[in-house]
């Protein structure tokens, strides 16, 4: 097996709306399990995301959970999840799904190297770059 490097994102309490927003936008295949189902002790956090990954048609792999108590969370200080290739139409999409209710910073146009660019925050405080490879 080869090794792969996909965003692990970590959520307060919202980890599973935020799969299934993902999953809106990007299809593919969800695995799901809450903490209650490995035996947490805890019943606050029973129906909680200990681990989600979600495996789409395009290759992409994003992991996510919900933050335990005990632990800290600061959303988006971390992480920015990178978008890119060729399918411009594909990616337009993902722009369009993950732009709704959020912060575009960049607007997704065409660069001084060539490529179409944007950069966005979602609703859920999550940066996004998506990165059009040779777009006309």
């Amino acid at each position: 097996m080869t090794s792969r490097l996909n965003p692990y994102i970590a959520f307060s309490g919202n980890a599973r709306e935020a799969i299934e927003f993902y999953q809106s936008i990007f299809g593919g295949d969800l695995t799901l399990h809450t903490f209650g189902q490995f035996g947490a002790p805890d019943p606050a956090i029973a129906d909680q995301v200990m681990h989600a990954q979600l495996e789409t048609p395009q290759g992409y792999t994003l992991m996510v959970s919900d933050t335990p108590p005990g632990m800290s969370h600061t959303p988006g200080d971390n992480i920015t999840v990178s978008l890119s290739g060729g399918d411009g139409d594909e990616l337009r999409k993902a722009w369009a799904g993950l732009s709704a209710g959020g912060t575009i910073n960049v607007p997704l146009e065409k660069q001084m190297w060539g490529d179409e660019f944007g950069q966005l925050v979602d609703r859920f405080g999550i940066p996004w770059m998506v990165n059009i490879v040779g777009a006309n």
